[in-house]
């Protein structure tokens, strides 16, 4: 039996962690954590919050991912809608109200609240 979800893995271009550490710690508010030492010399970042870890890996050929994407629960999401004034939101979900933006480097992000 599954138990939980680890983490979620999304891909970025080479160079771009300083973008990745601004979107991901400064505007979602998620702290980055130190890659294992065996893993910090591919590139790339890792966030961690309560419940939720985003890793976000370097690949060379990189097209970002525009339909797949992670969805955060998040507790008051006018606030990232001020964050985001160019969210798409969306209540196509009953009971729920969600936006979709897209990190620096054109990754999807669901953030989505319950009503």
């Amino acid at each position: 039996m599954i138990q939980a979800l680890h983490h979620v893995q999304l891909a970025a271009p080479r160079g771009s962690e300083p973008l990745l550490r601004e979107f991901y710690a400064g505007l979602l508010g998620l702290r980055e954590v130190p890659k294992p030492p065996d893993l910090a010399g591919r590139g790339g970042a890792w966030f961690r919050g309560d419940g939720v870890e985003v890793h976000l890996g370097i690949e060379d050929d990189f097209r970002p991912a525009r339909k797949a994407h992670p969805a955060f629960v998040v507790d008051d999401l006018d606030a990232y809608i001020a964050k985001f004034p160019d969210s798409v939101a969306d209540e196509l979900v009953p009971g729920w109200r969600r936006i979709y933006v897209s990190d620096p480097v054109g990754n999807r992000i669901e953030l989505l609240q319950l009503v």
